[in-house]
């Protein structure tokens, strides 16, 4: 098989590259979305939560579809350009948006793409990645994908510094972002597509019962887990009212961005090593240990620290789970992680529903309740573990 410099197949690295541009435009909005939708523009933390919440419902409502559309045909290519496509249209609806329901709107009509584009993507990744180094790879992606992270944030910090935190600001910063989302698209149309085997005959409300039983447990503490999981907008918000400048929430935004980049390859080859069965939870911990760490932080640079750790936990959410889902699956890939985004992707909403209602009587209490929750997940993942994957 024909690789590089990083020991994967080149498509992985032109993937990188596609969602490495798409999160410099997502990222730079989103580290200062949840600041400018509340402090700027006005709108009240529950609202947040519930656009947060429609927004993570909507960037996984598509999955399943695109996932049973991309096993049908064997097509991924096209699927994953109308997705990157449509989210690059989004933004360019965003440099017109100036109210709450606008940015609402926006908010949640971009995610649409990221929800088409996903299963299609990973599916294309999952059938050039072998095996034994599946979780390398992903890890080397996302890494990528990532790093635009950590880029986009900082732009928007040095603009934040160099024009001020004005209407005129933030209305520069959406035209850029717009233009860089359509570099990425342009990528990813040169690119050679990767058809996998078609399943024509697949009807997509039966194509549960063709998915594996060790993947429809592992959907049990994935679902638990994803009640914890409400919008990282929160601990944007949560370092605001600590004290930090928005531009510095910006920078704990990179900063967390950071910590994903550095850990998620080496985090993939210790799967790669040990089982992700060994992996999975042990991202459970990280995020119960973080959400009892935002109950009782009292200064600054224990929100550092915890943004780093939510880095680390992010860099296994993201990139080993679907690893886990490919070695699970190993026929109808695209299926089974469309199906995992969008059960997840539903309970998100209710979870930010949830966070934004508990924010209002006190912050704490949505921390005490994700630490409850991802408690109750690991638990239920190492109960079930070895009935999903005895090797991974």
């Amino acid at each position: 098989m024909q690789r590089n410099f990083l020991n994967v197949h080149p498509d992985v690295i032109k993937l990188g590259l596609v969602s490495f541009l798409t999160d410099v435009s997502s990222e730079a909005i989103f580290s200062v979305f949840s600041i400018f939708f509340t402090v700027v523009v006005g709108a009240s933390a529950a609202l947040l939560g519930l656009v947060e919440g429609l927004a993570d419902f909507s960037s996984s409502s598509l999955d399943y579809l695109s996932g049973w559309l991309a096993d049908k045909s064997g097509n991924r290519k096209p699927l994953a350009i109308l997705g990157y496509g449509f989210s690059s249209l989004a933004k360019f609806f965003l440099v017109f948006a100036n109210s709450v329901p606008t940015l609402a709107g926006f908010r949640v009509l971009e995610r649409l793409g990221k929800s088409f584009r996903g299963p299609p993507r990973d599916a294309w990744l999952s059938s050039v990645a072998e095996q034994q180094n599946r979780g390398y790879a992903f890890g080397v992606h996302k890494a990528m994908d990532k790093a635009g992270a950590v880029l986009g944030p900082i732009l928007a910090y040095l603009l934040l510094s160099k024009l001020g935190q004005s209407a005129r600001t933030f209305h520069i910063m959406f035209v850029g972002t717009a233009i860089v989302a359509v570099l990425a698209v342009l990528v990813l149309l040169m690119m050679k597509d990767r058809p996998g085997q078609p399943h024509e005959r697949q009807n997509i409300f039966k194509a549960w019962r063709t998915l594996s039983p060790g993947f429809k447990l592992y959907l049990v503490p994935a679902g638990i887990f994803s009640l914890a999981y409400f919008s990282f907008g929160f601990l944007l918000l949560k370092a605001y009212t600590a004290g930090f400048a928005i531009k510095d929430v910006v920078l704990l935004y990179a900063l967390f961005n950071v910590a994903f980049v550095l850990m998620a390859a080496p985090l993939g080859k210790l799967g790669d090593r040990i089982g992700r069965k060994f992996i999975i939870p042990l991202g459970y911990l990280i995020y119960l240990l973080m959400s009892l760490g935002f109950i009782w932080e009292t200064q600054k640079w224990e929100i550092v620290v915890l943004f780093i750790l939510f880095g680390i936990f992010y860099s296994i959410d993201e990139a080993q789970s679907k690893a886990f889902i490919a070695d699970l699956e190993k026929d109808r890939r695209a299926t089974a992680i469309g199906l995992y985004n969008f059960t997840t992707g539903i309970i998100y909403l209710p979870a930010s529903l949830i966070a934004g209602a508990l924010w209002i009587l006190h912050p704490a209490y949505a921390f005490i309740f994700a630490a409850v929750l991802a408690l109750a997940a690991l638990a239920a993942f190492i109960l079930l573990r070895n009935k999903m994957a005895p090797n991974h």
